[in-house]
């Protein structure tokens, strides 16, 4: 079967039952996520990070130090979520946070020594995850590709600013 004759398969499947739960993008982005973070917590226990850590420190590695709203913003995550997020983290000895001299109303986060010392061993992950995966480079890129085309489409609806 060629490439279109799949496409037309899968639509004509979609048209038989919109409903069918395996042609939902919902359920496959779901199932998706909890794999592949699955595939994360392994590599993340000797680190003693949870996935949702690690993203924090990922942004931290990018950049420190950042104030929440900015890190809220890059995260793609409310204050409310991240507050507890970096309070562990900084329990840990991996960041700092404070009351920014400049604008007392903002908190300021940065990482500590051990926290960018464990940039070295983090850095280590990513190739692990792909060979476990055992997918091609290429086939992830295209995949990371077309999920940041659908949270930017998703995040252009009126009610996505509601449910974030």
């Amino acid at each position: 079967m060629t490439n279109g004759e799949n496409v037309l398969a899968a639509v004509s499947d979609f048209d038989a039952d919109p409903l069918a739960l395996d042609r939902q993008v919902c359920f496959a982005l779901a199932v998706a996520s909890r794999s592949v973070i699955g595939v994360y917590r392994p590599l993340l226990e000797p680190l003693q990070l949870t996935h949702p850590q690690y993203l924090v420190m990922l942004a931290l590695w990018e950049r420190s130090p950042r104030s929440v709203k900015d890190l809220s913003a890059s995260l793609s995550l409310d204050p409310a979520t991240l507050s507890p997020l970096l309070k562990r983290l900084e329990a840990l000895g991996y960041l700092t946070r404070r009351r920014s001299v400049q604008d007392e109303r903002v908190l300021v986060v940065e990482l500590t020594a051990a926290g960018r010392a464990l940039r070295s061993e983090a850095e280590k992950i990513p190739p692990a995850v792909v060979e476990r995966l055992g997918m091609d480079v290429r086939e992830l890129l295209d995949l990371h590709l077309a999920l940041t085309r659908v949270i930017a489409a998703a995040s252009r609806l009126p009610d996505a600013q509601a449910t974030d």
